[in-house]
């Protein structure tokens, strides 16, 4: 809905991302997102299982990829029918803006307990342009990136082409990929416009260099784990997806939005240890989605209805191999057809009760349906099935309390499924694991946004989220399983605050708290009950400062800090991860003459050179004894690069 950022009763923050990205190497979204409230984010520098995003604790489970949150770029879905997300396709440098809705969203988008990160890339202004980047830095950093737009008439168009290179600090975590962005629109008569929307991603390597346990990263934080490098550990893919967007103005008074896209995924990947780990499939992802928004008056007060269904459709030919300690293959584990589709109804009223209040009420019913259709019939038919039929509701209440602060409360359901990879079945019996359900969450929020004085905005939520079957990681023999984890409950609060100093300074302050324990748990895999116990993987305190100048002459600087709190690596809260700091500075300068700009920046990461770990892979190897998992993902030391831009 398109609608003031006051209107909205919920938790969200909007980031520029050419402010925040502003001397970055443009290596990971987390550039943009490491300063918005109640989110945690991991996984920088491997490549191959992709950046790792938590909302509220939500996502902090995923192996791989984004789970718990919906991801939406220009409208279009990166997340699947079944609930997984990647963001290996979106090209950083045409990123514009970046829109984070934090807590239960089920109501506009289905499948997800964390939030919603909706993606804008090439918006307005479509004046001629064009720019040329050249990045380089440490452990083999290169990267560069054309892209052009323009507009003719009533006619516009944009693309970007871009090629990163990166051998990485650890051994095996070499990656290479190449990326197209292509846009263009057409003006319609009467309030009406179309837009076609290309993206292609090919990534030839992203090596895996794997979990290291406490005594391996005491020893050589830079060593890949046992297997990794002799299986060649790493994932080749490429993607492309094509997308259509209508959008109307001027349809019986209100705005009508209708997209169609499709996409194909080809993927292979060898985990790093030998058994049944080597990993293809094919996918065919594509769907269709149509919203109305219609404003009208009752009782001299201004009302907005949205209605809107979505239907998508995920179709995998995926297979799985056995191999040996040297890489050979031994034998076909898996072929099979993995199938979900999934379709959503959801509406939502906005009624100003007054001109200060407005009640926001919707409700969205999901039905999602999973499939497995199994061609390897050596050991029996492992083919199977599992439905979901779910109801999400929110109600929420806006108080304009003045003209510089806006309070709101809201009370919303939501339900995330497992996801096809994670129903795979822990018994060996083949099919979908039968004993694991969807979770379901229950979020009460209180908030407040504004301004305090006439330079410092601030936004400000108080959470309480209780889940019903979590959902919840463990391995056997490398290989993940999930489990339902009882009931769990996250208490916290999210803070952020930015003040514009001086003309040329700005600080930036953002602070989580976080208090996500479990409820009724009882760990079969470790036998212990874990009721009390933190949530592993997540820092309860989480804080992230900047402090940034921009100075007339076009030289600028920035240093920002970040700080996150211990953290468990397990249910049982055995392992403890000591508390992290990283502090990054960049600065560059900027000339402009006539309509040239040549733009040259450099910057430091992890300045204090302090150990960390980059990603925790919790619940891991969790069949071994806790000396011997491989929970670490050591993060690198101090790090340099240097950048240089010319547009015209």
């Amino acid at each position: 809905m398109e609608r003031p950022l006051a209107d909205t009763p919920a938790a969200l923050t909007l980031v520029d991302s050419h402010d925040a990205q502003q001397g970055q190497p443009h290596l990971q979204l987390d550039e943009s997102l490491n300063r918005v409230p109640g989110l945690f984010v991991q996984n920088r520098y491997n490549f191959a299982q992709g950046l790792r995003l938590s909302s509220r604790g939500f996502g902090s489970r995923a192996p791989f990829g984004v789970r718990g949150l919906r991801l939406n770029v220009d409208g279009f879905p990166e997340t699947l029918p079944d609930g997984q997300s990647q963001l290996d396709s979106i090209d950083l440098f045409t990123v514009d803006s970046v829109a984070v809705l934090r807590g239960p969203s089920s109501l506009f988008y289905g499948n997800a307990t964390g939030g919603v990160v909706d993606i804008t890339t090439f918006s307005a202004p479509w004046t001629d342009s064009a720019s040329a980047t050249v990045i380089g830095g440490g452990n083999e950093f290169r990267q560069a990136n054309v892209q052009a737009r323009g507009q003719r008439q009533k006619g516009h168009h944009g693309f970007s082409l871009t090629a990163l290179g990166y051998d990485g600090y650890r051994e095996q975590s070499e990656v290479r990929k190449y990326q197209l962005t292509a846009q263009s629109g057409w003006q319609l008569p009467e309030a009406r416009s179309l837009t076609l929307l290309l993206t292609a991603m090919d990534t030839p390597m992203a090596n895996d260099p794997g979990g290291l346990t406490r005594q391996q990263v005491r020893e050589d934080p830079d060593q890949a784990s046992r297997f990794a490098t002799p299986l060649d550990a790493g994932q080749a893919v490429d993607q492309q997806r094509l997308g259509l967007h209508y959008r109307d103005a001027a349809l019986g008074g209100g705005l009508l939005n209708a997209r169609t896209f499709v996409s194909q995924r080809d993927f292979r990947q060898q985990l790093p240890f030998p058994g049944s780990s080597l990993i293809d499939y094919d996918r065919l992802f594509y769907g269709a989605r149509l919203d109305y928004t219609l404003p009208f008056s009752l009782f001299a007060q201004p009302h907005r209805l949205l209605v809107g269904l979505d239907a998508d459709r995920q179709e995998d030919a995926r297979g799985r191999r056995a191999v040996d300690t040297d890489g050979a293959v031994t034998a076909l584990t898996a072929d099979e057809d993995q199938l979900a589709t999934a379709t959503g109804f959801f509406l939502q009223l906005d009624s100003h009760l007054s001109d200060q209040i407005m009640l926001t009420v919707g409700t969205r019913a999901d039905r999602l349906r999973m499939r497995i259709e199994d061609h390897l019939l050596d050991d029996g038919d492992d083919s199977g099935h599992r439905d979901f039929d779910e109801v999400s509701y929110s109600a929420g209440l806006t108080w304009h309390a003045s003209s510089a602060h806006t309070l709101y409360s809201t009370v919303s359901s939501a339900f995330e499924s497992p996801t096809l990879t994670e129903l795979a079945n822990p018994s060996g019996a083949g099919g979908f694991n039968p004993a694991l359900d969807p979770q379901t969450a229950l979020n009460l929020e209180l908030g407040a946004r504004g301004t305090l004085t006439e330079r410092l905005f601030y936004e400000a939520a108080l959470f309480r989220v209780d889940v019903e079957d979590e959902i919840t990681p463990y391995e056997l023999g490398g290989r993940t399983f999930y489990q339902n984890a009882g009931e769990t409950r996250r208490d916290g609060i999210e803070l952020g605050l930015e003040h514009a100093t001086t003309e040329r300074l700005t600080l930036a302050l953002s602070w989580t708290w976080s208090d996500f324990r479990f409820q009724e748990f009882f760990d079969t895999q470790q036998n212990a009950d874990v009721r009390g116990n933190r949530l592993p993987g997540l820092p309860e305190h989480h804080l992230y400062g900047l402090a940034k100048w921009q100075a007339e002459t076009g030289f600028f600087a920035a240093l920002e800090g970040l700080f996150s709190s211990h953290r468990y690596a397990e249910n049982t809260n055995v392992t403890r991860v000591g508390s992290e700091m990283i502090v990054n500075v960049r600065l560059g300068r900027e000339w402009q003459r006539q309509q040239q700009t040549l733009t040259l920046f450099t910057g430091i990461t992890n300045l204090l050179d302090r150990d960390y770990i980059s990603n925790l892979r919790i619940n891991a190897n969790s069949d071994r004894p806790v000396e011997a998992r491989g929970y670490f993902e050591p993060g690198p030391g101090t790090g340099y690069y240097a950048g240089l831009s010319v547009g015209w």
